[in-house]
């Protein structure tokens, strides 16, 4: 299915309506309001009826989402209704706790490949995953494993895109604290958590001593 073009931000946002919606899913809820999955997920009501228009009519009014049928409607725009595998390329601390989450289950994600450049890391496994040399990255082609992760130090970060890149991955999403280049078709996320943290201290001042 194709759609038109769809602002970022409201990509961004389709995610946190499909988690709150399982979750719900899973507390036996059958339909909701946009304002009441509003108030739940921490939205404005009109915000997610703006956001699922650019897709068509999910909702009855007077009587809201049926939950169950807006769960599969936005795992299919987000193309999550199969599973979705993914490589892991560095399996120092962040590596190995991104292998052990169970997060990305609930989106139909499976981390099934990991890669490291460390001997003593290599043959090992974490989570049933075995973790190969970096340098045969060019078995992702091979598993159609269009997905990679990158969590490798910022040094090693745009080798590390481009070999993923030409071992045909498509999507990057990259830990690494620094911008990589990919070619156009390719798309990037970049997540730098010590940045994230550092946002905070501005919106939570410290009392200032007298």
């Amino acid at each position: 299915m194709k759609y038109k073009r769809i602002p970022d931000e409201t990509v961004r946002r389709l995610p946190v309506y499909l988690r709150g919606l399982m979750f719900l899913h899973e507390d036996g809820q059958r339909n909701i309001s946009s304002s009441k999955l509003a108030d739940f997920i921490g939205v404005h009501s009109w915000q997610i009826r703006k956001d699922f228009s650019y897709f068509g009519e999910f909702g009855v009014r007077g009587v809201g989402y049926e939950v169950d049928k807006l769960v599969h409607e936005i795992k299919g725009i987000l193309r999550l209704n199969v599973v979705q595998k993914a490589a892991l390329v560095g399996t120092g601390h962040l590596g190995t706790a991104i292998l052990s989450y169970p997060g990305f289950g609930v989106y139909g994600f499976d981390v099934t490949a990991a890669f490291d450049n460390n001997p003593k890391k290599i043959g090992k496994k974490i989570k049933d995953v075995t973790i190969v040399n970096v340098s045969r990255i060019d078995i992702l082609r091979k598993k159609n494993i269009t997905l990679g992760i990158i969590a490798v130090p910022r040094s090693v970060a745009q080798e590390t895109a481009h070999a993923l890149v030409k071992a045909g991955v498509m999507g990057i999403l990259n830990f690494s604290p620094c911008y990589i280049i990919v070619p156009k078709k390719v798309k990037v996320i970049t997540i730098d958590i010590a940045g994230y943290l550092a946002r905070m201290p501005y919106y939570t001042p410290m009392e200032q001593k007298k």
